[in-house]
Formats: C-alpha cells, sequence, structure tokens
C-alpha cells in the first residue's frame, strides 16, 4: 500500500478540493467495511485512504505534510484514524446515504447494527435442487414498549448539552483540532433521564427469530449467504439493524467426492462383468440409471454420466457430469468348478 497520501487518492499534488472529495468518494465507496465484511485488508485501506483526506482538505494540514510530511504532523500530535466510527463521524454528511449505514446529519454517526454469522450444514441432495430452510436466530430488536427510543412512555431522550447532539466533541492537540467520541453521551448524542422500565433504557429486547434462508442449487461448502437486516439492532435510534451470514457446510457423501459441478464416484464390478460386458444399474443423486459395460471394461478406466453432477450456483445451462472409476471385484474364494473353469482358460490363453 503506498504510504504518500496523494498516491494512496490517486491524485496530483496540485489537486483541488472538489478533486481529492471525488476521489475519496469513489475510493471509499470501494473499500467501505459494509462492502466488504471481514476483510481486514480493506478495512486498513478505508483508514488509510480517509486518512489521507483529512490531511489534504485541511489546508493547515496540507502545508505542514507537502512541507514536513507525516512526521511533521505527527509532531503536531496528529496520529490518524484508530477506530473506523472516528471516520463516520468526521465525513459523515460527506457519505450521506451512499452506504446504507452511516453518515447522519451534523457528522453524527448512525450506526448499523452489527452483522450476525451462523453455520448451517447441508447435504450434497440440497446442494442439487436448492432448499428452503428455517432457522431460529437468537438476536436483539426494538423493545416494543418504546419502539426502540430507551425512554419511558410519555418521555424522551433529551439533547446532550456536552456535544450539542453531535455525538462528537473536539480534543485541541496544539494548533490542531480532533474530534473524539462524546463521553458523556457515548456518541449517541442524546440522554435518557427516564428509562423504559420494560428494557431499562437499552432500546432493545432478545427475541429468537425463525428465518427462512434460500439455499440455492449448486452452493458449494464454505459460501455465504446474507439475509439483509437480520443481524442486531442499530445502538443508534432508527439505525438499520445488520445482516445474517449464514456460512454453508457441504457434509461428505458415503459415495461420491465433489470437484466443482463435477461428481467423482464408484462402479464395483465383478471380473466376469467387465471381461464379458454387461447392464448395471446405479443409484445417482437423481435415482437409478442403467449402465453399459463395455466387454474387457478395465480397473480403473472412467464411465462418464453426462449431466448428472450438479448444477452452478451462478446459473450457468446445464449441469456437471459424473465421472465413475470402475473398481474389480475378485473373488478370493473359489468352487472346484470355477476353479477348474479358470484353470482352463488360462491354458487357452497361453
Amino acid at each position: 500500500m503506498p504510504e504518500d497520501y496523494y498516491e494512496l487518492l490517486g491524485v496530483q499534488r496540485d489537486a483541488d478540493a472538489r478533486t481529492l472529495k471525488k476521489a475519496y468518494r469513489k475510493q471509499a465507496m470501494q473499500y467501505h467495511p459494509d462492502r466488504n465484511p471481514g476483510d481486514a485488508e480493506a478495512e486498513e485501506r478505508f483508514k488509510a485512504i480517509s486518512e489521507a483526506y483529512e490531511v489534504l482538505s485541511d489546508d493547515q494540514k496540507r502545508r505542514i505534510y507537502d512541507r514536513y510530511g507525516k512526521q511533521g504532523l505527527e509532531n503536531q500530535g496528529f496520529s490518524g484514524f484508530s477506530d473506523i466510527g472516528d471516520i463516520f463521524s468526521q465525513f459523515g454528511d460527506l457519505f450521506g446515504d451512499l452506504f446504507g449505514g452511516f453518515g447522519g446529519r451534523g457528522g453524527r454517526r448512525v450506526a448499523r447494527g452489527p452483522d450476525l454469522r451462523m453455520q448451517m450444514e447441508l447435504s450434497l441432495a440440497d446442494c442439487l435442487s436448492g432448499v428452503e430452510k428455517d432457522v431460529e436466530i437468537p438476536r436483539t430488536v426494538d423493545c416494543g414498549t418504546c419502539d426502540g427510543s430507551g425512554a419511558a412512555e410519555g418521555s424522551q431522550a433529551t439533547t446532550c448539552t456536552t456535544c450539542r447532539g453531535q455525538g462528537q466533541v473536539g480534543v485541541n492537540r496544539g494548533f490542531i483540532t480532533m474530534r473524539t467520541t462524546c463521553p458523556r453521551c457515548r456518541g449517541e448524542g442524546q440522554i435518557i433521564s427516564n428509562p423504559c422500565k420494560t428494557c431499562r433504557g437499552t432500546g432493545g429486547k432478545k427475541v429468537t427469530d425463525r428465518v427462512k434462508v434460500r439455499i440455492p442449487a449448486g452452493i458449494d461448502h464454505g459460501m455465504k449467504l446474507r439475509v439483509s437486516g437480520k443481524g442486531e439492532r442499530s445502538s443508534t435510534p432508527g439505525g438499520p439493524p445488520g445482516d445474517l451470514y449464514v456460512v454453508i457446510i457441504v457434509a461428505d457423501h458415503p459415495r461420491f467426492e465433489r470437484h466443482g459441478t463435477e461428481l467423482l464416484g464408484e462402479v464395483e464390478l465383478d471380473m466376469v462383468q467387465a471381461c464379458l460386458g454387461a447392464e448395471v444399474d446405479f443409484e445417482t443423486l437423481d435415482g437409478t440409471e442403467s449402465l453399459t459395460i463395455e466387454p474387457g471394461t478395465q480397473p480403473g478406466s472412467l464411465l462418464k454420466l453426462r449431466g448428472k453432477g450438479l448444477p452452478s450456483v451462478e446459473g450457468r445451462p446445464g449441469r456437471g457430469d459424473l465421472h465413475l472409476r470402475v473398481a474389480v471385484r475378485i473373488p478370493t474364494e473359489l468352487s472346484d468348478a470355477q476353479r477348474q473353469l479358470l484353470e482352463e482358460f488360462r491354458t487357452s490363453t497361453a
């Protein structure tokens, strides 16, 4: 990752305020945490470009940076952003509603609720056809008594006088002013003097929610499904809830091995079937299929059943194939008659 602030934003050193703002918004949309959940690298990039924009959009900080670099800013007490929430608070008006979760009026953070994560185990047959499953999720929703406000009936929260409802207060470090979370309202911008008795002022209640999850055909092990709005409630009144992420675990199949949309299995023949050929039944995921065994089929050879694999989760037409490796079963015990026949066979081929 480039260290130079101009390189981070992809602008020239004489870029004006409009160019800086446009460049930052473009990269912020790309690396925003809501669009890259769980991606630590994207989060670090988001912090870095936000730090670059904070410096270059401030004339005084930009002059110090142009003359002395980052060391000059650090000597004046500037340390960048350590918390994502500070970025949303600092540039809330700039983000607006682009990201569906942050950027309230006046720079106050309107936080989206935390995401939830769960695992769901599926069978290979589930992956073939796709299914709908109901799952029960413990989560926090808005309190029904106070509608999530946290205030008792007939009362309401009041604006925090320390931060004047902004949720942030200014901290002077030399001649540079930083903003940090208000210590009195803890970033909420409001104070609840008469809390709701049901939720004790938290604004939320614990529930077990039944959620319907639609599993698309062709889904594979390790893939994630997102169910919008089924995460935890927002800590900010009126803020949107988080999402539910379902991580798919596909159970091993006793007879098939999966490779994307292709399936690999084994068909067992006795030596007579392999030598003389035969018609044998084989149980696929779709049901019983008749296999034509050609005379002289060798152990380890592959038979292909076209279109008997799995569909593509991307929705491409058709399905993969089922590949069957031939295993020839050799008897360990022979009757006298069988032994005599084999001896005769060996003599005839000598």
